[in-house]
């Protein structure tokens, strides 16, 4: 990806791709396992059910489905977690070998595996995330697209408005108006000074010289207290 035109056209035409992951009622016949590959799902066996779909999809030769590693959904306790969509069915504490089962009722025979469906905090079942009273109080804002995107695939991420902020800046903002936003927002560096962003940045627009650099807060050894 070189120019802005390229990106434009990847997001159009991934999103348009993955329609279903967001659109319960998307007009495809295709289908999408997301996996979460989240800390706790991993510790719980989660790459091992990733691939016991791959590999049971490709025994059947099912073509029309597709399997897709996620971020954290949010909900460790109900991990390992897979949701199928466009229906937007929830299955929460999976296993390895519940995947042949998954495949064929719900993907073959188009029945839910009841079993496996998420229960709420006073036992009842749910057929999707959004139904838990743990999600209903929430609003997702910086990781709303986790569990949705496989976060290792750039077009995806693309696809559901990456990189705007960035095209913002390089199109209609000058220099000055981005380290206004920055310092208005309050954001601050990581380390143990917490060191307005802003402020940073501001200071190294205004050094001397076209060659500016950053360097690593070497006392803390954390490479995101970047300042300079």
């Amino acid at each position: 990806m070189k120019t802005l035109q390229e990106i434009h056209k990847i997001r159009e035409e991934k999103r348009k791709e993955l329609e279903l992951r967001v659109n319960t009622k998307a007009d495809t016949r295709e289908k999408h396992i997301l996996v979460c590959h989240g800390t706790g799902c991993t510790s719980s066996k989660s790459p091992e059910i990733l691939e016991n779909f791959r590999r049971i999809l490709k025994e059947k030769n099912i073509t029309n489905v597709r399997v897709i590693k996620t971020g954290c959904f949010g909900l460790c306790a109900k991990g390992p977690i897979v949701i199928i969509r466009p229906e937007d069915t929830f299955y929460a504490n999976c296993t390895p070998d519940d995947c042949e089962e998954i495949i064929q009722s719900h993907i073959v025979e188009g029945k839910i595996v009841d079993r496996l469906l998420a229960k709420d905090i006073d036992g009842s079942k749910v057929n999707s995330l959004d139904e838990l009273n743990f999600y209903k109080k929430q609003k997702r804002i910086a990781l709303k697209n986790c569990g949705v995107i496989n976060p290792e695939d750039i077009d995806e991420y693309l696809a559901f408005d990456g990189y705007l902020a960035l095209e913002k800046v390089l199109k209609d903002m000058s220099q000055d108006e981005v380290i206004d936003v920055i310092k208005k927002s309050g954001l601050r560096g990581r380390g143990g000074a917490g060191f307005p962003t802003g402020q940073k940045w501001e200071l190294t627009k205004m050094a001397e010289g076209k060659t500016k650099y950053v360097v690593c807060n070497a006392d803390e050894g954390d490479p995101r207290s970047f300042y300079g």
